[in-house]
């Protein structure tokens, strides 16, 4: 028996997922979809699915599993769009950078026959420098030496919680289990302060007084700080993810404040010591987060055992078994 996976979204993450799984096309069959139909038809030119669904609906109605690879302006529709045609024990997972509000809206929207699972995925560090975005920035190797947070909704079963772990073993990550909470913050520091960041750089320098010399000598620094605008999904995208994330943003952003301030004081007060004690454990941290990045072996680095995987055989095999659970009431 083939298993239809359907990825609705074909950008860097979603295609990434397909090319990843391209050489189990004797066990899957990938079906692939964007609003876009000219990123759908190169995403099955370059390999990442099998057949482009034009039709949404049609897409999912024999999907065993659905990824919803979406920005997060569009995810809610999309579940309305697609629930009325979910098969039976379909597990439905998405790659949001919140979470909470994704568990909220699948147990209001998504019917009690299917499962629900968050994905975050934490990519490749081979590839965090790049402005690549997009299908262009698809790789089979995305998530290889990454992280997987999982955040698994009341309505998924055993069975298809273990079938994202081991999903997640075959696209190369390390699963990791979170609350969502618990995610949401680590997303609002790591993922939505950057590009929020970003953008008020970009928005107190671009075409402000002065803008027109100071543009012709901007450098790596200048590069470098406002690239996470680069990967935005969209401004509305990054305005939902605020928005439906708004009291960690609110803490971040208030640490974020009172550390400038606090360095605004430091160079006020032409306090050396201070400020180069400052830096200097700035930079010091940076180093060490980087080469822990790099080696990726968050288990050994925290002393934790390995974990042994299933072989593919016994991956898809849990899709077979989903419908041996006690169904919930309606």
């Amino acid at each position: 028996m083939t298993i239809q996976i359907s990825i609705i979204g074909l950008g860097q993450i979603g295609a990434s997922i397909g090319l990843a799984l391209s050489d189990k096309q004797d066990e899957l069959h990938r079906v692939g979809h964007d609003l876009e139909l000219d990123i759908a038809r190169r995403a099955e030119k370059m390999g990442a699915v099998d057949q482009v669904a034009i039709n949404l609906p049609s897409g999912v109605r024999d999907a065993n599993v659905v990824i919803l690879s979406l920005p997060v302006d569009q995810i809610r529709e999309t579940m309305e769009i697609i629930a009325p045609e979910l098969k039976e024990d379909a597990v439905v997972m998405d790659t949001a950078p919140i979470n909470e509000v994704m568990l909220d809206w699948s147990a209001e929207i998504l019917p009690t026959r299917c499962h629900y699972i968050s994905l975050t995925p934490v990519i490749n560090p081979a590839y965090l420098f790049t402005n690549a975005s997009g299908l262009e920035a698809a790789h089979s190797d995305l998530f290889q030496n990454g992280l997987m947070a999982i955040v698994v909704s009341p309505s998924a079963n055993s069975d298809a919680v273990k079938l994202a772990a081991d999903l997640t073993h075959i696209l190369g990550a390390s699963p990791l289990f979170v609350d969502p909470a618990e995610i949401d913050g680590l997303m609002a520091a790591t993922h939505i302060l950057p590009q929020l960041l970003a953008a008020s750089l970009l928005n107190i320098t671009v075409d402000q007084p002065g803008w027109n010399e100071c543009r012709k000598v901007t450098g790596r620094a200048y590069t470098e700080a406002t690239s996470p605008i680069v990967h935005l999904d969209g401004s509305l995208s990054l305005t939902e993810s605020v928005l439906n994330n708004k009291e960690n943003t609110l803490r971040v952003l208030d640490n974020t404040i009172a550390a400038l301030q606090k360095l605004r004081l430091d160079i006020e007060s032409q306090d050396s010591d201070a400020l180069e004690k400052y830096l200097e454990r700035a930079y010091e941290g940076r180093q060490a987060w980087w080469q822990e990045r790099q080696s990726g072996d968050w288990l050994r680095l925290e002393g934790s055992p390995a974990v042994e995987y299933p072989s593919s055989p016994g991956i898809f095999g849990r899709l077979l078994g989903l419908g041996r659970r006690t169904k919930p009431k309606e």
